[in-house]
């Protein structure tokens, strides 16, 4: 079992917020957020609503099962990016919860600069995390916590993933 970094509600905003700092103090004028999903999803919710700016969601699948935390099997991808945005392009920034190996996000890049409604409108795609593991092969350009170690990060709303309905209903939770 892996080291595990456990991540509170307050924690977890502060970085968020420390995130966007950085983004901000960059100079970098983003025209379109993208989260992978389903990490990125609350982190480009934060910041669409800091920045003023559309998002889309591109969904990404790497990790499955039941004690998987130590094992990434094949990516996955929607076949659609999902937005409201009127204009897909511009300077994008491709937001995730982490950079843990670096292939996820590195193949995300690959798939939007081929992906059709797209691909002819991008100015430059940038990429931004809360979390860079010590192994991960990928540099964000922007990065709230580069950490020492290869902890499983257990996020504040993680622990659903464990929560029956059933549980909810009874209080139990």
């Amino acid at each position: 079992m892996a080291e595990k970094l456990i991540i509170s509600w307050d924690e977890y905003n502060k970085t968020v917020e420390e995130l966007a700092v950085k983004i901000h103090s960059s100079g970098f004028k983003v025209n379109l957020l993208i989260g992978i999903m389903r990490g990125g999803a609350p982190i480009i919710d934060v910041l669409s609503r800091i920045f003023k700016i559309k998002c889309a969601y591109l969904a990404v699948e790497s990790y499955t099962g039941k004690s998987i935390e130590d094992n990434q099997g094949d990516i996955v991808f929607s076949r659609e990016l999902s937005s409201t945005a009127k204009n897909l392009g511009g300077n994008i920034l491709l937001c995730d919860d982490l950079s843990d190996t670096g292939v996820t996000l590195t193949e995300s890049i690959k798939w939007l600069k081929k992906y059709d409604p797209i691909k002819n409108n991008i100015n430059e795609i940038k990429t931004a995390v809360l979390w860079k593991k010590k192994h991960s092969t990928f540099e964000p350009d922007f990065c709230a916590k580069k950490l020492d170690t290869n902890p499983w990060i257990v996020q504040p709303f993680e622990k659903y993933e464990e929560i029956r309905i059933e549980d909810i209903k009874k209080g139990t939770t």
